[in-house]
């Protein structure tokens, strides 16, 4: 019993130091689950704080080939408006020139005007081609402004689509990179939930297996310990039963010498009557006939004395043979009654190892079923979570 109490020590302290290891393997597998996690959150931000300062640096280098971009047109149109302004002013001074050599000649063959006439004519010719030739040019430069506003317009509105079109690409890029990253975290997250639940599966199957193994071992050895205990009493029935026959004979001489010490003691009494019969017939009886009357109470005292030794000798050879009887059939009782208790041990063992083994059932498939559920519930959680955050990547996208 010591032993076997020694062996439910030691199994329960392997089932403890197993749970111990499954738990100090769980608690690793989630804290290197929860590094790598970490890791990538890092690497993401590395990379999408690289991608923004790649986007600070190219913004920077369009604004400025784009503000390069429109000096340079303005530059232009401001060169060929001034181009422009000259011709047009150098067209404006031949045509002056033509005009009033036009108007001297005129003058010249006009014989009836004085020479003041022909002053004041030429002055207010003048003085008209110069306001009608200034009106002319404020109208150029208005109409050369307006050109170089709206230019400058177009260009701003240009400039401000090529930005517009530059940051949507540089978002889209952005809005590309995190989507990728949260694919690929979303699969890592998948892949994770995946192998801990293998781990899971693993840790309970070798749990389970385990004391399995050790309800085995223990059924062994409480079978064992019951055939060795059925052997032990059936060996000690057996002991006592020989024991019990080799001391028969001791225990029927004893009764023969009791029978026998009786029939003494009986013979005894039968020659004290003998005596005083024969004194009594003797007195009784001439003197002619006491020697008929001896031999007659002789040969009745030998006959009683023969039959009384039959009877008795016929009671011990019965005793003999009644002791034989009952010791026998108090052995077989014997043997039957332990047969039947033992039998009846080994079925109450069978039965109890039977419940135990059922019970260890029940409790894996309950195990087995709680590990489902949590399994299931924790993909159900994650799958939502994973979902709300695609919903979110598609209304930013």
């Amino acid at each position: 019993m010591s032993g076997y109490k020694r062996m439910r020590r030691q199994h329960q302290k392997q089932l403890i130091a197993l749970e111990n290891r499954l738990k100090a393997e769980m608690d690793e597998h989630m804290l290197r689950l929860q590094k790598e996690l970490e890791t990538h959150a890092n690497n993401t931000y590395i990379e999408l704080e690289r991608l923004a300062k790649r986007h600070v640096a190219q913004t920077d280098k369009e604004m400025k080939s784009v503000a390069a971009e429109e000096r340079r047109i303005q530059q232009q149109i401001v060169a060929q408006q001034k181009k422009e302004l000259t011709g047009f002013l150098e067209d404006q001074k031949k045509e002056y020139r033509l005009c009033k050599d036009k108007i001297k000649d005129e003058m010249n063959e006009d014989a009836c005007s004085t020479k003041e006439e022909k002053q004041e004519r030429l002055s207010r010719y003048k003085e008209t081609m110069q306001h009608s030739q200034a009106e002319e040019e404020a109208h150029l430069l208005a109409q050369q402004r307006h050109v170089y506003d709206r230019s400058c317009r177009a260009l701003k509105r240009r400039s401000l689509i090529r930005r517009h079109e530059f940051e949507q690409e540089q978002i889209r890029e952005e809005l590309n990179k995190k989507r990728t990253q949260k694919e690929m975290e979303h699969a890592m997250m998948i892949r994770q939930d995946e192998s801990t639940q293998d781990l899971e599966h693993r840790q309970l199957q070798m749990l389970q297996k385990l004391r399995v193994e050790l309800l085995r071992l223990q059924h062994q050895t409480e079978l064992e310990n019951q055939e060795e205990y059925n052997s032990r009493r059936q060996t000690e029935l057996h002991r006592k039963h020989t024991l019990e026959q080799r001391q028969q004979p001791r225990n029927l001489k004893s009764l023969e010498m009791q029978i026998k010490k009786q029939f003494q003691d009986t013979c005894k009494v039968q020659n004290k009557q003998y005596k005083a019969l024969r004194n009594h017939q003797l007195e009784v009886s001439p003197k002619g006939d006491h020697k008929t009357i001896l031999k007659n109470l002789k040969e009745e005292q030998t006959r009683k004395l023969a039959v009384l030794a039959e009877q008795y000798e016929q009671s011990i050879n019965d005793l003999m043979a009644s002791q034989a009887m009952r010791l026998e059939a108090e052995q077989e009782g014997e043997v039957q009654a332990l047969k039947q208790q033992l039998k009846q041990e080994m079925e109450l063992l069978d039965a109890y190892q039977k419940k135990t083994k059922s019970q260890m059932e029940t409790q894996h498939e309950r195990e087995l079923q709680k590990l489902e559920q949590k399994v299931s519930i924790r993909r159900a959680h994650l799958e939502q979570k994973l979902c709300k955050r695609w919903l979110w990547m598609q209304i930013t996208k």
